[in-house]
């Protein structure tokens, strides 16, 4: 079983992004993305993701025909209505599927965030860590 620390550095092939900063968080349920804008075009999600603050950002509009809509608790407990995707995930060697609430993490860190869901019984937590999947990444180039 391979350890993830605090943060890491991951790759979402299925939207064709490498490297993105992902906050590790064992309190939050499932994982999110930051997306700036969302609606639904003629019965399909539309969406960009991050911003143009951010350093990644591309501009890139997602379409997504299968997603969902549910409520889901913010950080301070307080139920949100958020677009839900289902895309692959590469932590390690690993590639998932996943399922990610869009949701504007514009004042947050990490565009990124991992929770439990995800993690449970695929990871180790080591706090004290960062950056282990993406050093391990980086060492085997």
């Amino acid at each position: 079983m391979h350890t993830l620390g605090r943060s890491d550095r991951v790759d979402l092939p299925g939207l064709g992004l490498t490297d993105i900063h992902a906050k590790i968080d064992t309190g939050a349920y499932t994982c999110s993305l930051h997306c700036s804008r969302a609606e639904i075009v003629d019965g399909k999600l539309e969406f960009v993701l991050l911003d143009e603050e951010h350093p990644e950002f591309t501009g890139m509009k997602f379409t997504f025909k299968k997603f969902d809509r549910r409520e889901i608790k913010n950080s301070f407990g307080e139920a949100e209505l958020r677009y839900v995707i289902k895309t692959s995930i590469k932590i390690y060697d690993h590639v998932l599927k996943a399922e990610f609430s869009l949701s504007n993490r514009g004042n947050l860190r990490f565009p990124v965030l991992l929770g439990r869901k995800i993690l449970r019984r695929r990871f180790l937590i080591d706090v004290t860590k960062k950056d282990l999947s993406f050093d391990h990444k980086q060492s085997s180039i």
